[in-house]
């Protein structure tokens, strides 16, 4: 992209862009260019109508009838069978229930006991050290529950931290249950190669629990083409489903049979009405869930879901890695004398959809970017995030981004006492 492209130039190539359209159908503050839809998604037009209508209509007036006549119980795997279409799942082999932290802990669980009982040496779960911290803090509450709790003598099961994929190599073994990665890393943006490390976890025979939290609804994702064992993720980023909605799991169907989860809730039971005092596991997807579901939250999430399944997820990528390349350059052309360091990949193949900078102020300035209405986040250490989502942002906003951030710096508006002052959530 040429260093001499102007804001009209930019303008000009939004107003032909095919993804254009798509802002209209978000609810987006006048004034604000919204950065941060990677760590929560904006507001999807008829979201708001659609909680309304359960909340008046179908618990109003329908009462507990709803769980029939509006499907509120088939919830869950009907709108995990509308994600799985851009997850590259099959029909029945997702659900969207529960959080990001219990459907992880439902797969280590599950696949610790498969490997129980096929190869019993293998204890160790592997996962990054620069993954979400709730991934490594899951997995190690697991090994320490399993091992608190087991009778046997020998070798307990331990966590294992990786930092690269050299790393990652050396700690594949014959000891190695699990390989839990995030597709797309919450800090600095890199993406695994999925297909590639999927396929050397089997040839080391570890299974694979891929987080998707960065990934769904921002990259291409084709986990059965991976032949990938489990994944979950969120749908309150790139997929718009609003604050703590519900997030999903997804088992390959050849684990079907052999998924048995320790959360074993009324749910996932195979009749949950017969109200048997004896726990027998669904036959099919329900065994994922655990526990009754927020009917409101999930309804809200079709909003953002259908939105995106009009979307062509190519064109989404396009963008997404057109306009991170903007957003890169310009940073490191405009503001080139301020000390801002790029901590995320160059390569497109190993980039997901946002952003980062490292600088030894980054919290106060992005404090200042915030109240100047540039909406992006904070993550230690010191690293100013940009979420990039190609269905509401432009060319022409990653312009003014940047020039407000240039001026931010210039000025040095950022060292404002108040901008010193942490939040609870940065």
């Amino acid at each position: 992209m040429s260093k001499e492209i102007t804001r009209e130039e930019l303008a000009q190539l939004d107003a032909s862009d095919p993804l254009t359209g798509f802002a209209e159908r978000f609810e987006l503050p006048e004034g604000v260019i919204y950065l941060d839809g990677n760590s929560l998604g904006a507001l999807p037009k008829g979201a708001a109508a659609r909680a309304a209508q359960v909340v008046n209509e179908e618990w109003g007036k329908g009462l507990i009838r709803s769980w029939n006549s509006a499907g509120w119980f088939e919830m869950p795997l009907k709108l995990g069978d509308k994600l799985g279409k851009l997850l590259g799942a099959n029909p029945n082999e997702t659900a969207i229930t529960d959080t990001t932290s219990l459907n992880l802990f439902k797969t280590l669980a599950s696949a610790l006991r498969t490997q129980k009982a096929d190869a019993p040496q293998r204890r160790v779960i592997i996962t990054e050290r620069d993954n979400f911290p709730t991934d490594i803090y899951i997995a190690e509450g697991l090994a320490d529950l399993v091992n608190s709790l087991s009778q046997e003598s020998g070798i307990p099961y331990e966590v294992r931290l990786i930092d690269d994929e050299a790393s990652l190599r050396d700690a594949l073994g014959e000891d190695t249950a699990v390989l839990a990665l995030s597709h797309v890393n919450y800090r600095t943006g890199a993406m695994w190669d999925m297909v590639g490390i999927t396929a050397e976890a089997h040839r080391a025979g570890a299974l694979v629990v891929w987080d998707l939290a960065h990934a769904a609804g921002a990259v291409p994702v084709d986990l059965n083409g991976a032949d990938a064992d489990y994944a979950v993720g969120c749908t309150y980023k790139y997929l718009n489903g609003g604050p703590g909605s519900p997030a999903f799991i997804w088992v390959n169907q050849r684990h079907h049979d052999r998924f048995w989860q320790p959360l074993s809730g009324w749910w996932s039971h195979n009749a949950p009405f017969a109200m048997a005092d004896h726990y027998t596991p669904a036959n099919d997807v329900r065994r994922f869930m655990c526990g009754t579901q927020p009917v409101t939250s999930l309804a809200m999430i079709e909003v953002g879901l259908d939105i995106a399944l009009e979307a062509d997820m190519s064109a989404v990528r396009a963008k997404s890695l057109e306009l991170t390349d903007l957003f890169i350059e310009l940073v490191e052309t405009r503001c080139a004398e301020y000390g801002l360091e790029l901590v995320t990949p160059r390569e497109h193949e190993r980039r997901g959809s946002h952003a980062s900078f490292r600088h030894e102020h980054g919290y106060e300035i992005m404090a200042a970017l915030i109240e100047r209405g540039v909406i992006g986040d904070y993550r230690e250490p010191e690293v100013l995030r940009f979420g990039i989502t190609p269905l509401y942002l432009s060319r022409s906003d990653i312009w003014d981004a940047v020039e407000i951030l240039r001026e931010i710096l210039h000025t040095g508006s950022w060292q404002r006492e108040e901008y010193a002052v942490r939040n609870a959530v940065t």
